[in-house]
């Protein structure tokens, strides 16, 4: 079997899954093209980040150029409701990347967005989509690196500098990079025993913050469990969350390490592989 053939096989199958996801989620999907559909994706993402309708984070004319540009808005339904939408457009080098800008979805549509992006991307050549997110926010990390498949490859500090939107004003705006192999989405392995693990932070609610493998191939490093809640009440303690997290992550990643899977309960695993002999 050719690469070509693995690649077209590759699609349809992401195709399957799109459109499986979408009737498990109750959800229609369809690309965004007209003026009026991405005004409404645009007013969709405001409401997600609390924004006026009138400073969206992604205005219609900004998608509008994305999509003459050879990007995508894929959006998904409930009737006549928009329930998620996200956008995509090719980096370099095009023939093998594509990148997520932005994504956002009602409970349990995401998957069926996201597959869909998946098929597109695929269907224009490409092998890996690579997007960002809060890595404080631990129910998107268990989405990205379990149900997915994706990998967290990079920490970026303050990616954005300050943000005045809703949801992260007051906040310093780390981000994870996910990179998702769209032919193989990587399959969950053995996280090792993280409570044998020699402990190596507190957190600042005075729990157990982090914890690193004696044989030096895994860390875990525990999120609150509401972010996003955590901020609004408490800003100070939300921030000290996030220097935290960050000191274990930047290490880490320094390390060599890659964030490979997130539990139910609030802890990231990150995974070092082992050396291999020239």
């Amino acid at each position: 079997m050719t690469a070509e053939t693995d690649h077209s096989a590759a699609h349809r199958h992401a195709g399957e899954l799109a459109d499986a996801a979408a009737r498990t989620a109750g959800v229609h999907l369809r690309t965004v093209h007209d003026v009026a559909g991405l005004a409404a994706v645009a007013d969709f993402f405001s409401d997600v980040w609390q924004t006026p309708h009138s400073t969206p984070p992604y205005p219609a004319e900004v998608l509008h150029s994305l999509v003459h540009a050879g990007g995508a808005v894929h959006a998904a339904f409930a009737g006549d409701r928009l329930a998620g939408a996200t956008v995509a457009v090719f980096g370099p080098p095009a023939a093998a990347e594509a990148y997520s800008l932005v994504a956002a979805a009602d409970r349990g549509v995401g998957h069926a967005v996201k597959q869909a992006q998946r098929a597109w991307a695929l269907e224009r050549g490409a092998r890996t989509l690579r997007w960002t997110f809060d890595p404080l926010v631990g129910r998107n990390a268990r989405f990205n690196l379990v149900k997915l498949g994706g990998a967290g490859t990079e920490y970026l500090v303050d990616f954005y500098g300050p943000m005045a939107d809703g949801v992260n004003v007051g906040d310093e705006s780390d981000r994870l990079t996910v990179t998702w192999d769209l032919l193989a989405p990587r399959r969950p392995k053995e996280t090792g025993d993280r409570a044998a693990a020699p402990v190596i932070g507190m957190a600042p609610d005075g729990a157990l913050l982090a914890r690193r493998s004696q044989d030096d191939r895994h860390v875990w490093c525990r999120v609150p469990g509401d972010i996003v809640a955590l901020r609004a009440a408490d800003p100070a303690l939300a921030l000290r969350w996030r220097h935290a997290v960050r000191d274990v992550f930047t290490e880490a990643f320094a390390d060599g390490f890659t964030a490979t899977g997130m539990s139910r309960d609030g802890w990231y695993t990150l995974t070092r592989e082992e050396d291999t002999p020239a």
